[in-house]
């Protein structure tokens, strides 16, 4: 995972891909297109491709290029949210009497995504454990074009081994999602190992800071990479040049924020083992996962998010979260702050009552690189 198709490592293509100092300025940071549109050289002459931003946009495509060299793909495109992306890529890849297997521990706006609005169209979908590929293939069927996968998932931290996934899907002829949200593309690349999408909240780790809304997919497929383009463009929830921007000043320090949010998590999840009021942790650099084995395989090192259940059950739970004071309760993950939420009461409350629902004593924390002795400590009061 060190080297780039560029032959190039992560770090430096992060920094430089799609990156490259402003031609007409020698800016070595791109500028912020900020404009919806351009002027062209006579009728239907566009100027550099572009004629208006929800097509197009310089910043946008900056981004988009960085992503797909990041990634390993082709083509990348950027949204307005994680959500948006997978909008466009269910929109674009499923049609009526189609059929989609999903997580057992997806996103809850994923679940609500496809629960309660693409299943109006006609689209029929399924459950699985995707850490079981016997699960997967269970809950297949001859009309099934897509199987989900987030891995490491959300909240639970489950692992699914994606080269296996994707030689049971490309047998059935169905398409591998992979949401590589919580991984990030510097601990594991999923096209590498045979996945046909990867999807992206770009607010999360890519963005960095809690300062941006965004989302990204990104194919090795040209002819889909084709029909994304045509479905971005005309339902036209697209990254504004800003936010593109913001996104991309994010990603060049991906890789130093990653090896400290992994580094600090892994103390945490020492901590949390060894207090007597932790029932359960769930992380994959810890032995005991279950999937422990397949992420020290596809993935560089185990990311900074930690889940865990607490003695007491829900109110006790809720009570470590209010309690807590450096880890600042809220929703969203990825930021160099530090994070503490109740997922079954916050991210995830869209599940409750699905075969998704979360345990009600899980706490799910975004470790954020801050000197991990004052975590502890926040940490070790808040528990009490």
């Amino acid at each position: 995972m060190n080297d780039q198709p560029s032959g190039r490592r992560f770090e430096t293509v992060a920094i430089h891909a799609g990156q490259e100092p402003d031609p007409v300025t020698g800016a070595v940071v791109p500028p912020i297109h900020q404009v919806s549109t351009f002027k062209q050289d006579g009728v239907g002459g566009l100027r550099g491709g572009y004629e208006y931003s929800r097509s197009a946009n310089p910043t946008r495509t900056a981004l988009e290029e960085n992503l797909a060299a990041l990634e390993g793909g082709g083509r990348a495109l950027a949204f307005a949210s994680g959500l948006a992306a997978e909008d466009c890529l269910l929109r674009t890849v499923l049609t009526p009497g189609d059929h989609l297997v999903i997580p057992n521990d997806a996103y809850g706006g994923t679940f609500r995504l496809v629960a309660k609005v693409v299943e109006r169209w006609g689209v029929t979908w399924s459950v699985a454990n995707t850490s079981d590929p016997a699960a997967v293939r269970a809950a297949m069927r001859p009309e099934t074009r897509m199987v989900w996968v987030e891995t490491p998932s959300n909240p639970l931290l489950g692992i699914t081994d994606i080269a296996l996934i994707a030689d049971l899907t490309r047998t059935a002829g169905a398409r591998l999602v992979v949401d590589n949200t919580f991984a990030s593309p510097y601990l594991q690349q999923p096209l590498a190992l045979g996945a046909d999408v990867v999807v992206h909240s770009t607010t999360k780790y890519l963005g960095g800071h809690s300062d941006v809304v965004g989302g990204a997919l990104v194919t090795s497929d040209g002819a889909l990479g084709e029909e994304l383009a045509f479905h971005q463009n005309a339902m036209g929830a697209v990254a504004g040049p800003f936010d593109a921007w913001l996104v991309m000043r994010g990603i060049k320090t991906l890789s130093v924020r990653m090896d400290r949010h992994s580094a600090n998590a892994a103390r945490v999840v020492e901590a949390l083992t060894a207090h007597p009021k932790v029932v359960e942790v769930f992380y994959p650099g810890l032995p005991t996962h279950p999937g422990h084995e397949t992420a020290a395989k596809q993935m560089r090192d185990f990311g900074g998010m930690v889940s865990f259940r607490v003695a007491g059950g829900e109110s006790a739970a809720v009570e470590v979260c209010d309690r807590a004071r450096l880890f600042t309760l809220g929703e969203s993950l990825g930021g160099v702050e530090s994070l503490i939420e109740h997922p079954g009461r916050m991210t995830h409350a869209s599940v409750s009552g699905s075969a998704l629902e979360v345990p009600s004593d899980l706490v799910r924390l975004s470790v954020g690189i801050e000197a991990v002795d004052d975590l502890l400590a926040d940490l070790s009061q808040a528990l009490g």
